[in-house]
């Protein structure tokens, strides 16, 4: 991106390149190529953790909410591995993180350049479903740095 002051659209942020695409067979199968692919081991937790993030399509999930799921499915996992697993698939390009108020951080199995809506009462996050949304402006980049990713979180609430 150039320092200049230039209109900066959200397809512009390029993705990590290092993503696996999901694959459309089982998704045992898929969630264990896509730990290979990023050089990950498809050990019995990640597998686990994995197939309750990818098989249900596009998801937005904090770690305390995995971990609710997997209690759910009586997969034998501590909230420490829940989250070691999510910053692992994070760090590999699997997932993406997403803050809201520094106080909650959401991970989205859609990696792809995109911002979200914040809905304040039921502490949900939803994807904006454009790509209207776009910057004047953005700061100037301190020497030796680069714009890796730029996050948008617009905050809903009802109307009063």
């Amino acid at each position: 991106m150039s320092e200049s002051n230039e209109l900066v659209r959200a397809e512009e942020v390029p993705a990590n390149p290092h993503r696996a695409p999901l694959l459309n067979g089982c998704p045992w199968h898929d969630v264990n190529e896509m730990l290979q692919a990023v050089g990950l081991r498809p050990t019995r937790q990640r597998m686990a953790l994995g197939w309750l993030l990818f098989s249900k399509g596009g998801r937005h999930l904090t770690a305390e909410m995995l971990y609710e799921e997997a209690t759910k499915a009586k997969v034998p996992v501590s909230l420490a591995t829940v989250y070691n697993t999510l910053n692992q698939l994070t760090d590999a390009g699997l997932l993406r993180q997403v803050s809201v108020d520094g106080t909650k951080t959401y991970f989205d199995t859609n990696v792809s350049s995109h911002h979200h809506f914040y809905i304040e009462g039921s502490h949900e996050l939803v994807d904006i479903p454009d790509h209207s949304l776009s910057l004047n402006s953005v700061p100037e980049v301190p020497e030796g740095y680069e714009i890796s990713r730029i996050d948008m979180v617009v905050r809903l609430r009802r109307k009063r």
